[in-house]
């Protein structure tokens, strides 16, 4: 078993499967699994319970999820509360997918180690700087994502194990035979169409709603028009950069005093060097040297290394830890002195020790400047945590209102507007703070504004004492407010329903042979277009699900475009195409893909079918 699941692993068709996987335990949090439920509960599969926060977490993520994909659009399916129902639904039917799969891996018995899990985090390139592995960035991100280490090692671990399962299941072996010809002429079909759009917004402006249809509206959808928890908060920021000051000439001298070990410059010596190929060549070298020839002029002749040779064998001032080991292997300790041949990686060598500068301490002007930077610093940093401490003790002595910590802190209190977790004030944007605020621990009873907090530090250098201003609980938004909202989301309705109607009639119209249905409507078809199936959209799907037409006869259908006008299309020509070879072969893959889907969609309806689900009251809540 576990080498099929290791061949599996690397298995081409099984990318795309486990990318839908792991997408699913982003889109319903993958720490879900690891929070208890209550007795309000979602659902029970084989008597494990999946909670209502559980049920929550997925909806709420999938909510946001096709808010930042839809825009606009998404308030108008909003107020649908049968739409959104669905949404509630299909949460927790992936939420069962997933709870199934993780039962039949533990029944399976299968298992993934801890040396897995480390290597699967080491791996991970949003945990990597420079392509090695960062533990402050991964703990950063994880925490960000409200885990701690251990429950995101736990998460993971889930995942693993689940995609562990998928492998094993889609290892297997796909005969294709003529499938793969036949999709490729399939999938480069080309459909000429002409298109006329019905304008919804137009449509839609003309509209007219009564205050009556805007109260039943509102009446039968008021959970749909929620007003977030609100907050309003009052802060003291204490900041270490803003208690810096200058540093005296006689703070910098006696730091550098205490620290005068850190400014030792090392001693210093300067080499020459002659490189050459054989010890013969060394030697010769060095009789020429005692007979009174130039060093330099010998470098730049001889040596075979061509940057030394050019400056004449000089390789610069040296301290101990940037001197080559063979330069302190010949042991010269005198200014002049030559050295015997001295044999290296990468040849002979001739040395000559040039000049000697002594350990010397450098003077404080050469320190001056980042000497002051250090003093500013630590004073800065010791005036903060003293400021921090006097704080902290004010407003916990004091934990009715901020007045002493001002006092103590020497300035004002800030309070902010209102504002819910969706947007946080910049300055407040930190976890810490983010926490402490919504978790309750600063509010009295009914939600009246409760004690001050403690000191909380961010950063290392920043910190805040706060308390809750006034608090607004989570609550339906007045029909004033919505007023707007309905009445515009009333008219779209019946502008679809209109334009649909009107789509129906000129359709069947058509189908029937009167040509003049569209300019009757004051409409007309557009220029022809060749579309293919790379395209995406609903109008092409559309297209290309109609029949083909005969004896140059145009087909007739309806479609909806990304702006949600109603448009009608007549299909005039479906033209072969072709399709290049690399293409054939990724879609061989896509065949044994599919086939590898079936396999696992197959599973997971045996085991629905045998397991026992009991559905509880959380599931008809819609949030």
């Amino acid at each position: 078993m576990m080498d099929n699941l290791r061949a599996a692993s690397n298995h081409v068709v099984l990318k795309i499967l486990l990318g839908l996987i792991i997408l699913s335990f982003v889109l319903t949090g993958v720490g879900g699994y690891l929070t208890g439920g209550g007795g309000d509960y979602a659902a029970k599969v084989n008597g494990q319970e999946i909670s209502r926060a559980q049920l929550d977490n997925a909806f709420n993520n999938e909510r946001n999820r096709q808010q930042q994909l839809l825009g606009d659009r998404f308030s108008q399916l909003a107020g649908n509360e049968g739409y959104m129902q669905q949404m509630r639904q299909q949460a927790l039917a992936q939420l069962i997918d997933e709870l199934l799969l993780d039962q039949y891996a533990k029944k399976l018995k299968l298992a993934i180690g801890d040396d897995q899990i480390k290597q699967a985090i080491f791996n991970q390139p949003a945990f990597q700087t420079d392509g090695k592995f960062d533990n402050a960035k991964y703990l950063a991100l994880i925490n960000n994502m409200g885990f701690s280490a251990d429950r995101y090692a736990e998460a993971l671990r889930k995942q693993l194990t689940t995609q562990q399962l998928i492998s094993a299941v889609a290892n297997t072996d796909f005969t294709l035979s003529g499938e793969t010809d036949a999709l490729a002429a399939l999938v480069s079909q080309e459909r000429v169409v002409r298109q006329a759009s019905l304008d919804v917004n137009a449509l839609a402006a003309k509209q007219q709603v009564s205050d009556e249809e805007i109260k039943n509206y509102y009446a039968q959808r008021k959970s749909s028009f929620l007003a977030p928890e609100q907050f309003r908060v009052s802060y003291i920021k204490l900041d270490a950069a803003s208690l810096q000051q200058e540093a005296s000439e006689a703070d910098i001298q006696s730091w550098y005093e205490q620290h005068q070990a850190e400014y030792v410059q090392p001693q210093r010596n300067r080499y020459s060097v002659i490189q050459v190929k054989s010890e013969a060549d060394a030697k010769a070298i060095i009789e020429q040297l005692k007979q009174g020839a130039d060093f330099a002029t010998l470098a730049k002749e001889k040596s075979v290394d061509p940057i030394s040779a050019r400056k004449g064998g000089d390789m610069g001032w040296l301290e101990p830890a940037t001197t080559p080991d063979e330069l302190k292997d010949a042991n010269l300790t005198s200014k002049g002195q030559l050295s015997d041949v001295v044999k290296s990686s990468v040849g002979f060598l001739v040395i000559r020790l040039d000049d000697i500068q002594p350990e010397k301490v450098k003077p404080l002007s050469e320190v001056h400047a980042a000497i002051a930077d250090k003093v500013k610093q630590e004073k800065a940093l010791d005036a903060y945590y003293k400021l921090q401490q006097k704080v902290s003790d004010a407003a916990s002595n004091d934990n009715e209102s901020l007045a002493s910590a001002e006092q103590a802190a020497g300035v004002k209190a800030v309070e902010t507007a209102w504002f819910s977790r969706d947007n946080i004030p910049e300055v407040l944007n930190f976890k810490p703070v983010e926490e402490a605020i919504f978790n309750g621990s600063l509010l009295g009873e009914n939600g009246t504004p409760g004690s001050n907090s403690n000191i909380i530090t961010v950063d290392g250098d920043r910190a805040f004492i706060l308390r809750i201003s006034e608090h607004k609980p989570e609550a339906v938004k007045a029909l004033d407010e919505v007023k707007t909202q309905i009445a515009d989301t009333l008219k779209r309705n019946k502008a679809e329903q209109q334009a649909k109607a009107q789509a129906e009639k000129i359709l069947a119209d058509l189908k029937a042979g009167k040509q003049d249905a569209l300019k009757a409507a004051g409409l007309a078809f557009g220029e022809a277009k060749t579309l293919t199936r790379g395209d995406r959209d609903a109008i092409v799907q559309a297209v290309f699900e109609l029949p083909q037409p005969q004896a140059g006869k145009p087909v007739y259908g309806t479609s909806e475009d990304m702006q949600g006008n109603i448009v009608l299309l007549a299909l005039d020509e479906v033209k072969a195409g072709s399709l290049p070879e690399a293409q054939k072969q990724a879609m061989a893959q896509g065949i044994a893909q599919n086939n590898a889907q079936i396999a696992f969609d197959a599973l997971l309806n045996n085991l629905r079918k045998e397991a026992k689900i009991k559905y509880g009251a959380a599931v008809q809540q819609s949030r």
